[in-house]
């Protein structure tokens, strides 16, 4: 029970750490590039993403730690696509934000969001606990996805 309780601390922990720092590198392109685009009527106010996405890292790191502590062999390939579908979310945000490429961060989230999908498939049949909790993060990239299309549009 220890080492599982370590592993959501420092999954948990890297995972939000970690979002948080992308995050912080979009601060200046939020309150100058972003705010002057073209939005449509269901875009959240700002404040909304923060704690949306630190609930949804706490989330991610806790579903990750259940995956890691498991003695499944198939953890190993399950563990490398949730690196990856990270990876790709930090991503996002340097593209859309401090490159301002809403069309090829458009692209790279349709890749994120069936990497998380990919992740999911995975996290299942080796603790469907883990599996669950990304439901909601799939359900925020499917609207951060629609929401990107619609900024792409309308810009």
């Amino acid at each position: 029970m220890k080492s599982l309780l370590l592993k959501i601390i420092v999954a948990s922990t890297l995972t939000l750490v970690l979002g948080i720092a992308s995050g912080f590198s979009t601060i200046e392109s939020i309150t100058t590039w972003y705010q002057y685009l073209n939005k449509p009527s269901f875009n959240p106010p700002n404040y909304l993403f923060g704690p949306v996405w630190s609930v949804l890292y706490l989330m991610m790191g806790v579903a990750f730690a259940l995956v890691w502590h498991s003695q499944d062999t198939r953890k190993r390939q399950a563990m490398w696509v949730f690196g990856v579908q990270f990876v790709l979310n930090l991503a996002w945000s340097f593209l859309f934000f401090n490159l301002h490429q809403t069309g090829w961060a458009l692209i790279e989230i349709i890749i994120m969001w069936l990497s998380v999908a990919w992740t999911i498939r995975l996290f299942y049949p080796i603790k469907p606990l883990a599996a669950y909790l990304l439901v909601p993060y799939l359900a925020w990239v499917s609207f951060a996805s629609v929401l990107n299309g619609a900024i792409w549009y309308l810009n």
